[in-house]
């Protein structure tokens, strides 16, 4: 609380005023034992929202280029006192390399320590987990991409509202994709959207949709929709929920979540840009349309082609061609078609694929980088990129191949520290953006 510069009369103490003096000592002391991790001065520093100024992300005025990573574990490992210093690892690591936004989970279904238990019921315990994870962030001065649902079924996504839906008898459908079309789960969705946008962290009193230390809102992880091939299903979906999101916070930024495949509406050009067959067509979900909402402030992408290569044998240098390909096809349509910035939201591969060789990953990490760094250097719609995963040490349980300690891999380490020191240094030049640069030097 702020004090007042009016003067005040001395009185002199009495029986009365030393308990008050005692009481308010005590109370500063609590406050003390809450924050003493966090630190005043994180909490009480002034910061802007990321915007978008055409194709471009923009802070204070001036370009603002995402060097990032992907840690969806943060929230669960935030739960337990125990494991809250992987969270704390993880952010100072990031914070070290340059690292400007982490995309995670703001979503847990019907698993283990579940944000939503059931449907429309909500577990104060994660919540407050999740509280934490946006005060560390802050310390550490990493802006947050949350997503807010799974199309898989890891921690519980679509598949868990259907099944509570069906359980409890007011699902039209047990099929998963009925997640899109059924009023009483969208409705249910809305209810967590807005359960959780308003939601007032316990430690600051900022609700989340006041909060600049979220970059942004992700509707959901990989949404697809093979039911309806067309895509309009899952066109519709994403209109209603981008518009109930921007009703109730204007103030952040939104996205889809999509992976970047094109579907049967696109040229032919484009659709040869997908992986290989017709599948990626038939997922109901369509890059450039669902992107080109007025709601929809930047465009997803992702880049796996260990996964959508399979099938043969693959060499490295076939993997990194096919990346920069794909990457500079969807950075033409931010360009071009959407007029928007276009963030690859994860990309990566595995350590079990065939053949695997660290230098390979150092390979293919860079030619995604150059790819955003040349975009940005020409002032483009390529306005970033996460890598799909950073862990903190002792997390190989959750490991799913694409996942990498920096601390453990200093190549890897060393490739984000220059990319971060490379985008910083266009924004110097453009706008002294020391935001982003104060740690690469002169």
């Amino acid at each position: 609380m702020a004090s007042s510069n009016r003067p005040r009369k001395l009185r002199a103490f009495n029986n009365l005023t030393c308990p008050v003096f005692g009481l308010a000592a005590i109370a500063a002391g609590f406050i003390f034992l809450i924050f003493r991790d966090v630190g005043f001065g994180e909490m009480a520093e002034e910061m802007s929202f990321v915007g978008r100024n055409g194709t471009n992300f923009v802070l204070d005025g001036s370009p603002f280029y995402v060097n990032g990573w992907n840690s969806y574990w943060l929230m669960d490992r935030a739960v337990e006192e125990f494991s809250l210093n992987k969270v704390r690892e993880i952010f100072r690591v990031g914070n070290e390399i340059g690292l400007t936004v982490c995309r995670t989970w703001a979503f847990n279904d019907g698993a283990y320590n579940a944000l939503q238990v059931s449907l429309g019921r909500f577990d104060e315990r994660v919540f407050r987990a999740l509280d934490r994870v946006l005060v560390e962030a802050r310390k550490y001065k990493i802006r947050l991409l949350l997503s807010l649902a799974n199309n898989m079924e890891d921690y519980g996504g679509k598949i868990q509202y259907v099944k509570w839906a069906w359980e409890e008898g007011i699902g039209l459908s047990s099929s998963n994709d009925s997640f899109f079309v059924d009023p009483s789960i969208r409705n249910y969705f809305k209810l967590y959207l807005k359960t959780l946008l308003t939601r007032k962290n316990h430690l600051t009193g900022v609700e989340y949709r006041d909060d600049p230390i979220i970059f942004g809102w992700e509707l959901m992880n990989e949404p697809r929709c093979s039911s309806d091939a067309s895509g309009d299903t899952l066109q519709r979906w994403i209109e209603e929920m981008s518009d109930y999101v921007k009703a109730l916070d204007e103030k952040h930024l939104l996205t889809v979540g999509v992976e970047g495949f094109y579907g049967p509406k696109s040229s032919s050009e484009k659709l040869r840009t997908n992986p290989p067959g017709e599948w990626a067509e038939q997922l109901g979900a369509d890059f450039i349309r669902n992107a080109n909402i007025s709601a929809i402030d930047f465009a997803s992408v992702h880049i796996y082609p260990d996964n959508w290569l399979a099938g043969r044998e693959v060499e490295i240098e076939e993997k990194i061609r096919y990346a920069v390909r794909w990457a500079e096809s969807h950075i033409e349509d931010g360009d071009r078609a959407l007029r928007k910035p276009v963030f690859f939201t994860e990309f990566g591969v595995s350590d079990r694929a065939k053949g695997f060789k660290h230098e390979h990953r150092v390979l293919f990490l860079k030619a995604v980088l150059d790819v955003v760094f040349k975009s940005a250097l020409h002032g483009g719609a390529g306005a970033g990129a996460a890598v799909w995963q950073l862990m903190a040490a002792g997390l190989d349980d959750i490991n799913d191949g694409f996942g990498m300690n920096p601390l453990a891999a200093p190549p890897v380490y060393e490739l984000l520290k220059e990319q971060s020191c490379r985008l910083a240094s266009i924004g110097r030049r453009r706008a002294e953006n020391l935001s982003q640069s104060s740690f690469c030097g002169p």
